[in-house]
């Protein structure tokens, strides 16, 4: 299985506007995206504009296709100026 970590920077003043995004861009990739097992949305409780996504799919190709989802393309046209950093790392999930 491959983990996805994901880690925004939001601008602060966007912040209201980005969660329910965020949150309906994860929920619509569990419902829609066949090869999307978990898709958790954190929030820093020091830092709330951080927020970390812990994603597992089957495996690259899952990734790529979410990558390629009309309702992921959506999520990021609508947020792409609301963040201010981001990192991704791919992860092998061992155990469980």
């Amino acid at each position: 299985m491959l983990v996805v970590l994901v880690e925004f920077e939001i601008d602060p003043s966007q912040l209201d506007a980005f969660m329910p995004l965020m949150i309906e861009n994860a929920k619509q990739s569990i419902r829609q995206e066949l090869g999307c097992h978990q898709f958790d949305v954190a929030q820093n409780t020091e830092k709330p504009h951080l927020i970390t996504l812990y994603e597992l799919y089957d495996d690259e190709a899952a990734f790529e296709a979410h990558k390629k989802a009309p309702h992921y393309l959506s999520f990021i046209a609508r947020t792409n100026p609301m963040i201010t950093g981001k990192a991704v790392r791919l992860l092998t999930r061992r155990h469980p």
